[in-house]
C-alpha cells in the first residue's frame, strides 16, 4: 500500500509564498509521474504541476512562472514552491502518483490565500 503525505498548506496573504511537500512511502522512481492537483469549492479537480520519472516538468498555464515543482529522491519527496500567490489559488492541494495501472492520492492540504 503506497502512502502519500502532503504538508505545508496554510493561510497566506496575496503575493505571499508557500511550499508544499508530498512524501511517498517508497522510492519516487517506482512512479511514472508525481502530479499536484487542486480542487476549489464547487470546482473540479485540476492539474497544477507534475514531474515525471525522467525529470520532465509540466505546469498549468495559470501557475506558470509562479510555481515550481521539484523532487528530492533521497527523501522520496516532491515539492511545490508557490510564489506570488493569488486568492484564486485557494484550494485543497493533492499529490497524485501513478505506477502502471495504479493511481495513488494523498489526503490533501488546504491552501488559503487572502486578498
Amino acid at each position: 500500500q503506497v502512502q502519500l503525505v502532503e504538508s505545508g498548506g496554510g493561510l497566506v496573504q496575496a503575493g505571499g509564498s508557500l511550499r508544499l511537500s508530498c512524501t511517498a512511502s517508497r522510492s519516487l522512481f517506482s512512479f511514472e509521474a508525481i502530479t499536484w492537483y487542486r480542487q476549489a469549492p464547487g470546482s473540479q479537480r485540476e492539474v497544477v504541476a507534475g514531474i515525471a520519472r525522467g525529470g520532465e516538468m509540466n505546469y498549468a498555464d495559470s501557475v506558470k512562472g509562479r510555481f515550481t515543482v521539484s523532487r528530492d529522491n533521497a527523501k522520496n519527496t516532491v515539492s511545490l514552491q508557490m510564489n506570488s500567490l493569488k486568492p484564486e489559488d485557494t484550494a485543497v492541494y493533492y499529490c497524485n502518483a501513478v505506477n502502471g495501472e495504479y493511481i495513488h492520492w494523498g489526503q490533501g492540504t488546504q491552501v488559503t490565500v487572502s486578498s
